[in-house]
């Protein structure tokens, strides 16, 4: 059963996180996902292995979870084969569990996850022309309760911990087969779980140091070349893990991703902002929504506390923001809410007022039953658009993505978790036949 009773439901008021960066397993084993090179090092002390030992093993093993993609200690092939079974038994290499896989019809997929203590979250890849885009979640639910995301309809149950943030990466880096030498090819529309088996074994190397010149990248036509924190949960509230996680996704010993290629949005939690850009030093995206204090507290609650004129005011004091590098700000457009000629023109004053070097994304509103809202007309949403644009201001309308499956802005929430495993394997045969 999992454990719901980990964080506190705190309304209005910033939660207080989990003081956990690892989740416990039945089977009592440690899951190295997630840990930085020296954790993994004093967890291997702790389990017997003197210093020179520890240290070295923790740096073998660090190589071949974030470079090479593997999950089974057999296959790291440059670790004596006595010291496998020993790290079999007291550790895993884990990966979030798979409950439900979909495709959507433009190419979008969308992964329903369970934790190893059995709670539910989502992740999402959108694969473009020039670039594919994994949205990653950092929290279990969502507490800021915005009123056009069908996810702020679900309660907070927890953060997740650094492992199952990057884990993500890990298995959607598994299902399009990017790990050097990689044989994983998943078939399409499969299910994810086909297609994570661990790579093909590399031949063993001398020392701790490898070439990578012979390898090859291979996938199934889409790279995932960046990295969203815009799925379920506020990732501001959850802002040690998320770094933690981060750090490992940008570690040239790591993943090795480019700052420049990650974007934290955030709905507004500014006491952290600051923090973001000089700790973590990505791309930042704002849930703006609403110019007028009473429509933004209306459609996004965070404002009571964090008004617009101290959010912009983060924004124009976030490190490292400057032309080359825009903020972006994420504007949903409602119908008769948020989306008139006057909305957009107050939009311009005051991203100009605060001479702030930004981005507009106009998104269309993404219905989900029951949403209290409309999305705007065509034609309003390009009169909105071109006023901004007008003004000196980049604002593209953002093409919905994988809408058909629930995977578009604002309608993560774990639905499936209402069907039974007999439902799931009913479609996931269906799309397997097709």
């Amino acid at each position: 059963m999992a454990d719901t009773a980990l964080m506190s439901i705190p309304g209005q008021v910033d939660p207080v996180p989990v003081a956990r960066d690892i989740t416990p397993r039945a089977d009592g084993r440690i899951d190295l996902i997630g840990l930085p090179k020296d954790r993994i090092r004093d967890l291997f002390a702790e389990a017997g292995l003197d210093a020179k030992q520890a240290k070295l093993r923790a740096k073998q093993v660090f190589h071949w979870l974030y470079h090479r993609g593997v999950t089974d200690f057999a296959a790291m092939t440059d670790i004596a084969k006595t010291m496998r079974p020993w790290l079999t038994e007291r550790f895993v290499v884990g990966r979030p569990n798979v409950v439900e896989a979909q495709h959507s019809t433009d190419g979008t997929r969308k992964w329903l996850l369970a934790t190893d203590d059995g709670h539910e979250f989502e992740m999402v890849f959108i694969p473009d022309a020039d670039r594919g885009t994994l949205c990653v979640s950092s929290q279990v639910g969502c507490t800021l309760n915005c009123r056009f995301c069908h996810t702020g309809t679900m309660k907070l149950v927890r953060n997740l911990t650094p492992g199952e943030i990057v884990g993500q990466v890990m298995l959607a880096r598994d299902a399009l087969g990017e790990w050097p030498n990689s044989s994983t090819s998943p078939r399409e529309g499969g299910d994810l779980r086909q297609a994570s088996a661990a790579p093909t074994e590399p031949p063993a190397f001398a020392g701790d140091h490898d070439d990578d010149d012979d390898f090859e990248y291979t996938s199934d036509g889409r790279l995932l070349t960046n990295i969203v924190m815009m799925g379920m949960g506020e990732p501001l509230y959850n802002f040690d893990n998320v770094k933690g996680a981060l750090k490992l996704v940008m570690d040239g010993d790591g993943l090795a991703l480019s700052k420049r290629r990650i974007t934290l949005s955030t709905s507004g939690v500014v006491p952290m902002m600051d923090k973001c850009g000089e700790e973590i030093g990505i791309n930042l995206a704002v849930s703006l929504h609403a110019v007028t204090k009473d429509i933004r507290d209306e459609i996004v609650p965070i404002n009571k506390k964090y008004g617009i004129e101290e959010l912009l005011q983060a924004c124009a004091d976030y490190p490292g923001a400057s032309n080359a590098r825009r903020i972006t700000f994420e504007y949903v457009m409602l119908k008769d809410k948020n989306d008139s000629d006057d909305d957009a023109r107050e939009l311009v004053r005051l991203l100009k007022h605060y001479g702030l070097p930004a981005k507009v994304n106009l998104i269309p509103f993404n219905p989900w039953p029951g949403a209290p809202y409309e999305c705007s007309t065509p034609e309003r949403i390009r009169a909105f658009s071109n006023i901004v644009f007008e003004a000196g201001i980049s604002a593209p309308v953002r093409t919905p993505r994988g809408r058909d499956i629930d995977a578009a802005c604002g309608q993560l929430k774990t639905a499936a978790q209402k069907k039974s495993r007999a439902e799931r394997d009913r479609e996931a045969a269906t799309a397997q036949s097709a």
